[in-house]
């Protein structure tokens, strides 16, 4: 039995109150300690990712699976029980890769707490490590509900102004949801017993095997705390203000880590333990994605405040994620899932950076709002270079696989219903706000004499490890595809699409 789902959870876990210590007792050698941690993790979640692309299981099968009986009564059979397969295993990946760059960052726009901040990051990675895999549905609420404790301090006490607020909006928001989720758990379990059949918490026993009577109010509860996650309109306003108030670094753990949180709890549990259910009202899962593409990418372009316009980023493009897995159980076209999954991905990477840079621009400029950057093609050149790339990512242009995760995407809707045509609209407004954005800080003139505060060479690279995987990916896009292929047929095969 392999070990390693156990050490990308408890390494970080354990490491979590030995960085407080490090850091301290020396603030250098802590964040070395924090950042070398990450980084064994990372190699881990790499090693997964190769291995489940090298060798796919099959649809509704996991790779690396751990099992040890956790509690074990009449009628409660609750397992401590792990696995991977082509939808966990890049969001394994990413999270790795995205922790290792979040506490590189942080060194420079973290000062005060530091012991603190070390520690709740590694608790923030453990956490979400187990998110993604567990297979038992006590266990992932669990995990679930230990990643809101570090994004709740993030936003509290390192972020701005408004932190409290935004702190506390942000903990009702995610805790009601997820605890209505939980209710739906519970209410299958307790069904299967009333029925006389034998009830179960784990995910793969109950994928495609829920009878359908048992499915709808579940399905109803896990979209709730789902869609307040990825997040959905209506239910997605803590999301502008928790990026507004969080620091830069803990932007990017938010959008490319936390939202994918709902993304993957609608593929693994939504449409994958309540498929039939799914599929009867595709159709409106797929408008309120379509719906809310339209409305993030329409909110972005009314922002001043660049923090804030990729905050609403995030929405339009995990409306991309909904829209795509539920066009697949419209038309069969598994492109959708498999889209929506690419979209995780390349979402994560290019917002991710996006979110950094804007901590490196407002503590060199002192601001973030765009009519007041001006002259930053001028004043940090290497800066501006990054921030049109990082853009170019988000609008989706090639070279860049964002690409063909939004591609893919609308190809699969267009399938399930020929007038979400209309969703080609969306990347075009994309690219209007950002246009917009670049226009303004980067083609425009400094006012006054131009003063030079520029990342360093160290930080370029740095933010070329979110640049670099992007430009791979649409070339060797089948590192995410092969994997995705057996999930997506699988999700699709059960709901009867």
């Amino acid at each position: 039995m392999s070990y390693l789902l156990s050490l990308l959870i408890f390494l970080p876990l354990v490491g979590a109150p030995l960085s407080y210590i490090f850091t301290k007792m020396n603030r250098r050698g802590g964040i070395y300690f924090s950042l070398g941690l990450s980084a064994v993790v990372l190699i881990i979640s790499a090693y997964i990712f190769w291995a489940v692309f090298a060798s796919p299981p099959p649809g509704g099968d996991f790779a690396f699976q751990e099992r040890y009986t956790w509690i074990n009564f009449s009628y409660v059979g609750l397992d401590y029980f792990l696995g991977v397969d082509g939808l966990s295993s890049p969001l394994i990946f990413i999270s790795g890769l995205l922790t290792v760059l979040v506490i590189y960052g942080s060194r420079k726009l973290i000062d005060t707490h530091e012991p603190e901040y070390y520690a709740l990051i590694l608790l923030f990675e453990g956490a979400i490590m187990g998110v993604f895999t567990s297979l038992n549905l006590i266990l992932f609420y669990i995990f679930w509900e230990v990643v809101l404790i570090p994004m709740f301090f993030f936003i509290g006490v390192w972020g701005g102004p408004r932190r409290k607020y935004a702190a506390l909006k942000f903990i009702i928001y995610t805790y009601a949801g997820s605890t209505i989720m939980l209710l739906g758990f519970l209410y299958v379990y307790l069904g299967y017993i009333n029925m006389g059949m034998a009830p179960s918490f784990d995910i793969p026993s109950l994928a495609g095997h829920v009878p359908l009577g048992l499915q709808y109010l579940p399905l109803l509860a896990s979209f709730i705390g789902f869609a307040v996650k990825l997040p959905l309109f209506p239910f997605h306003s803590w999301l502008p203000d928790a990026h507004v108030e969080a620091p830069a670094p803990i932007s990017v753990l938010l959008a490319g880590v936390l939202l994918k949180m709902g993304g993957y709890g609608f593929l693994r549990i939504s449409m994958g333990l309540f498929p039939q259910a799914s599929a009867q009202f595709a159709w409106a899962f797929l408008a309120l994605g379509l719906f809310s593409m339209f409305y993030g990418a329409v909110s972005a372009l009314l922002q001043k405040d660049m923090k804030k316009m990729i905050a609403f980023t995030s929405i339009n493009h995990m409306g991309f994620v909904l829209f795509g897995a539920y066009a697949t159980l419209v038309s069969g076209n598994i492109l959708g899932i498999e889209g929506a999954i690419f979209q995780m991905f390349a979402h994560g990477l290019a917002v991710g950076g996006l979110f950094m840079l804007s901590g490196y621009i407002h503590h060199q400029a002192g601001t973030r709002e765009i009519p007041k950057l001006k002259g930053l093609g001028t004043t940090m050149p290497r800066t501006a270079a990054i921030l049109v790339l990082a853009s170019a990512a988000a609008m989706g242009l090639p070279p860049f696989s964002n690409f063909l995760a939004e591609f893919f995407v609308i190809v699969a809707g267009i399938s399930a219903y020929s007038i979400t045509a209309i969703s080609v609209l969306v990347p075009v407004i994309t690219a209007g706000y950002f246009l917009w954005m670049i226009k303004r800080t980067v083609l425009s003139q400094p006012e006054g004499p131009a003063e030079v505060h520029d990342m360093d060479l160290s930080d370029v690279v740095a933010f070329a490890a979110y640049l670099v995987p992007l430009v791979v990916l649409i070339f060797a896009s089948y590192l995410i595809l092969t994997p995705a292929q057996p999930v997506a047929e699988f999700l699709r095969s059960i709901a009867g699409a």
